[in-house]
């Protein structure tokens, strides 16, 4: 089944707040392989100028997991999971985010459109993360759904 865009245009997805805790920084870190000790170590952050450790690279990908459902905006477009890849992530980032933060995800789909003749959906989700009212980052996701209606 193709994913109905205008449908996907209007979903509206909750937004997520949480407080960034070291310890879950620190083991992000690790395991994305992360070596500057700044990611880690908070005297090493604090000689680096920062105020405590770092949000280090695409940790804001792994806060939407803790909606109670992350991918229930995925059922309410009747997408099945086991039709859909990770196409591509991107991030933007306007501000240092820190261990202590408190964050607010704010997640919208920003696109739907198809290719192969509609074998496969794209769907483009844009988070903006807010520390306050400060913009932090923006991040943008692509999900590719396969369609099992269209021939491949």
């Amino acid at each position: 089944m193709a994913i109905d865009a205008e449908a996907a245009g209007k979903l509206a997805l909750d937004p997520i707040t949480v407080e960034v805790e070291r310890g879950r920084l620190r083991f992000f870190a690790k395991a994305t392989g992360q070596t500057d000790p700044v990611y880690t170590d908070v005297d090493a952050a604090g000689r680096a100028d920062h105020r405590d450790l770092p949000v280090p690279p695409t940790f804001f990908f792994s806060l939407e997991l803790e909606a109670p459902d992350p991918f229930a905006y995925l059922a309410a477009l009747g997408v099945d999971l086991r039709r859909v890849l990770h196409g591509e992530q991107a991030f933007t980032y306007h501000r240092p985010a820190y261990a202590g933060d408190k964050l607010t995800l704010r997640p919208r789909i920003v696109d739907v459109y198809s290719k192969k003749g509609g074998a496969l959906d794209f769907l483009v989700k844009r988070t903006d993360v807010h520390r306050g009212t400060e913009l932090i980052a923006e991040a943008q996701s692509v999900l590719v759904v396969r369609n099992p209606e269209v021939p491949q």
